[in-house]
């Protein structure tokens, strides 16, 4: 690392934004938090009691977590001293546009500063910037404090040592960082799941299955492997002893024939997959729909990673 992590603001303080609050003040960093919603404090007190389960059960220290964490009553008083910065505002161009203009002149020469974007690339919103060699996407997976993705994407400003920091500062707050070495649009994370989504959308437009029953299939086949093994390696083992080459031969054609789905976007048929996805969930509150989420999420990743989990609970 360039220069070591301290003190993280946090600018935006929506579901991201709260859940990476939790996760740098409990590897020990002091969080300064700013955003314009008037309920911010009870926000965050709210966040930090439903978080810290979930952190202690990866074996943090969650002792003392509330008192690292400060409200700032604007962005300059969040940035003033912090050696990260994690931008969680609106996908919106002329925000960010502003947003990192404005800190460029008053965070810290050295800190870095990164934007949980979800499809903006960074160059988009720096192009106008004298100098944006520490500013990239950091994008993360809902909620980051679980789910271990970030996605590090440069702009093409972005120095080296930018990225290099970016990766240190994820990995020390027990992320899995991945470079991305070409910016576009939704990155690679999201592009993925749009792709899922359209044809599952398209699926349940036309009939063929329910939504909950289409989340099954999912989570009681697909699911499960891409959660062991990924894409490309799943279907290297799907192969057989010849792998890949072997799958490709002998299904790739049959499977390149196979025609995929457009959803329609007419506003009826797109209303009655609403209808349908309340249907299938609506009964549930989304507090109780999101703690399901979580502790299944959290078996997963004891599941993967029992060894990391054993560690971290004897470092503390």
């Amino acid at each position: 690392m360039t220069h070591p992590f301290r003190t993280a603001a946090v600018i935006g303080a929506g579901t991201i934004g709260l859940s990476w609050t939790a996760l740098f003040a409990a590897h020990g960093l002091t969080v300064r938090v700013s955003d314009p919603r008037p309920d911010l404090a009870e926000a965050v007190d709210t966040a930090l009691e439903q978080f810290t389960p979930h952190l202690a059960a990866m074996g943090l220290d969650v002792e003392g977590l509330a008192g690292r964490v400060h409200l700032a009553g604007d962005v300059t008083e969040a940035v003033h001293d912090a050696d990260v910065v994690q931008e969680n505002g609106p996908e919106n161009l002329d925000f960010k546009k502003r947003l990192f203009a404005r800190l460029m002149k008053e965070a810290p020469w050295h800190a870095l500063l990164l934007s949980s974007s979800s499809a903006i690339p960074a160059t988009a919103f720096t192009g106008h910037l004298r100098d944006a060699s520490r500013i990239l996407i950091g994008h993360p997976f809902n909620p980051p404090h679980l789910i271990p993705l970030v996605e590090v994407v440069p702009g093409k400003c972005t120095s080296e040592d930018a990225v290099q920091d970016a990766v240190d500062f994820y990995t020390v707050v027990g992320r899995t960082p991945i470079v991305e070495r070409k910016e576009i649009p939704g990155f690679v994370g999201n592009r993925l799941q749009r792709a899922v989504s359209r044809e599952a959308t398209y699926l349940v437009q036309q009939g063929v299955i329910t939504p909950d029953d289409l989340d099954t299939v999912l989570t009681t086949s697909l699911g499960i492997r891409w959660a062991t093994v990924g894409l490309f390696l799943g279907q290297h083992l799907g192969g057989g002893p010849g792998g890949y080459r072997h799958l490709i031969e002998h299904i790739g054609a049959s499977m390149g024939h196979l025609a995929l789905g457009q959803p329609s976007s007419d506003p009826a048929d797109q209303e009655r997959v609403v209808k349908a996805v309340e249907e299938a969930y609506g009964s549930h509150s989304y507090a109780d729909l999101a703690g399901e989420r979580d502790r299944k999420q959290l078996a997963v990743l004891a599941a993967l990673h029992p060894t990391a989990q054993t560690n971290r609970t004897k470092e503390n």
